[in-house]
């Protein structure tokens, strides 16, 4: 019986298909673009491979596309059918499950079966990174840090995979906060893998939490070869280049790295690239930069898509396109039928995702492009401790936070914008945002020393980068 090259048993996968499922998984581990052409030649090999399938149900997952979804879950559904999972190992049975509980929109059901897994199976690669993409997009950090963590003993540091996964420590490090032992551990993976664009991607990170943005930038143009093409994380790895950008204040730059790389005529206009582009001209909006052309553009991507409720995470960047384009009635389109869905009660993580954090998020957002920033505050003040459990990174969710703390100030809500603004500067005192919005309190408060102090250190933050 076939075995991948670590010793895991792989069911009705002959030798013929099982070089193509290791080059599927090194693709994936490096976010190559032909990862779903090289996971179709496993099954063209060895239609009923179980890994070979799974794989394949967790790619039409990870992007978060409702169609790709939906199309993997009737492939998975028809293998499936007159499957005799006794015949299977104990680690593809636990494939199988977790599998088909994310497909069915059990997201949290599906993470807790891919945990089960690594801690029998800690050498399997597939169930690290699927449960590793599975906590970033439910926003549990502690995890995000831990299920790698806990597997890194039972690998070699010589295995060629070793790399990417201290790449994905590193991201986890960095959500948790470990900001320093991230950044160490993602040079690590990048001294074994320069072209791991998920180590570069964790590095980054930490940069942007510490306010080092000189860094940030020289650190990307020392790489270029590595990340600013290629991949699938492009996109977004040129978005982390774009915020170090804006937090010097070169607008101009940001806004011709928006149209070279986040979006242009050539885009795939995927969610995870839209999402994207509407979080960078969503910053330039809350600080009244007005790009209508770019927004009706991008609002006519996210309409070119016709979405259902699939992931709350992309309805909120949907509705910052939609208002940022003056299209409101086409936002509260997309609120209404997301609150039609939630009466419903339908199944999966989706629900509460959507309920308790993307409608009021939405309704926010909504709010503020209507200049009612007291029903803006209102709304997300309740929520703001609890963002993340609707997905994305501390970065990705700062969008929101920034529309809160613009929400107060704009509303005269100057108590509010103070404890926002002293939560802000106490985490991150290099932010050159975080002490711009602090002058523009003290100005409402009538205080012009203490407003052209935070002025001065705003201005001499932008200018180390």
């Amino acid at each position: 019986m076939t075995s991948d090259r670590h010793g895991h048993v792989m069911s009705a996968t002959g030798a013929e298909a099982l070089p193509h499922y290791e080059q599927a998984l090194d693709d994936l581990l490096f976010f190559r673009p032909q990862v779903l052409d090289t996971a179709q030649s496993v099954l063209a090999a060895a239609p009923h491979s179980v890994m070979g399938q799974a794989l394949v149900a967790y790619l039409g997952v990870l992007g978060t596309e409702e169609k790709d979804a939906a199309a993997a879950r009737e492939n998975f559904g028809r293998f499936r059918c007159g499957l005799d999972t006794q015949r299977l190992t104990p680690r593809e049975r636990m494939h199988v499950a977790a599998a088909t509980a994310w497909l069915d929109g059990d997201l949290h059901r599906a993470g807790d079966a891919l945990g089960d897994l690594t801690v029998d199976f800690p050498r399997d690669a597939l169930a690290l990174f699927a449960g590793h993409q599975h906590d970033f997009l439910t926003g549990n950090a502690q995890r995000l840090r831990d299920r790698v963590g806990g597997a890194l003993d039972a690998w070699d540091e010589d295995d060629p995979h070793h790399g990417p996964l201290l790449g994905m420590y590193a991201f986890g490090l960095e959500e948790s906060g470990h900001y320093e032992h991230a950044e160490e551990t993602g040079l690590a993976a990048l001294a074994q893998h320069p072209d791991d664009v998920w180590g570069i991607h964790g590095v980054v990170h930490t940069y942007e939490m510490r306010g080092r943005f000189t860094d940030g930038i020289r650190f990307l143009d020392a790489r270029t070869d590595h990340w600013a093409s290629g991949s699938l994380l492009t996109v977004h790895n040129w978005w982390h280049y774009a915020l170090y950008t804006l937090e010097t204040g070169d607008t101009a730059r940001v806004l011709e790295i928006y149209d070279s790389a986040l979006h242009h005529e050539r885009s795939a206009d995927v969610a995870m690239e839209l999402l994207d582009a509407a979080a960078l001209l969503w910053r330039l909006y809350l600080a009244e930069h007005q790009h209508g052309a770019r927004w009706g553009r991008l609002a006519d991507a996210w309409e070119r898509r016709h979405d259902g409720p699939h992931y709350a995470f992309n309805d909120v960047h949907a509705v910052m396109a939609y208002v940022g384009a003056d299209r409101v009635a086409q936002a509260q389109r997309l609120v209404e039928d997301r609150e039609r869905w939630v009466a419903a009660r339908p199944s999966g993580s989706n629900h509460a995702m959507t309920a308790e954090i993307g409608v009021p998020v939405c309704r926010a957002l909504i709010a503020y492009g209507q200049r009612d920033y007291g029903l803006a505050a209102d709304l997300l003040l309740p929520v703001r401790h609890r963002l993340h459990t609707f997905g994305g990174s501390h970065a990705q969710r700062d969008a929101i936070q920034r529309t809160l703390v613009e929400a107060s100030l704009r509303a005269g809500r100057t108590d509010l914008a103070r404890t926002l603004l002293s939560e802000r500067i106490q985490l991150r005192p290099v932010c050159p945002y975080n002490w711009t919005a602090k002058a523009r309190l003290e100005d409402m408060l009538g205080d012009p020393v203490r407003a052209e102090a935070a002025r001065e250190r705003a201005a001499a933050q932008a200018a180390l980068s």
